[in-house]
């Protein structure tokens, strides 16, 4: 299993799988990671039109990059 952040591939496949009626768990076997990490990415990502690939993998763009961003606080 794989402790790397997810690809739009598998973003795209978690998606098909999940319309193609597979539960989490199997969709974790095929993709080769922990359950875990699809619930947090099916939880994460739903939207107003429930899981899209699309709109998933640019909310994870964002959270990363804000991530990255230095934070200024008082005491400097």
């Amino acid at each position: 299993m794989s402790d790397t952040q997810l690809t739009q591939q598998q973003r795209y496949r978690i998606y098909a799988l999940g319309k193609g009626n597979h539960g989490q768990r199997e969709i974790a076997d095929i993709i080769g990671c922990h359950p875990g990490t699809i619930s947090r990415e099916l939880r994460r990502n739903r939207g107003m039109k429930g899981y899209r690939p699309r709109q998933a993998h640019g909310l994870a763009i964002a959270r990363r990059q804000d991530k990255a961003r230095p934070r200024i606080n008082g005491s400097v």
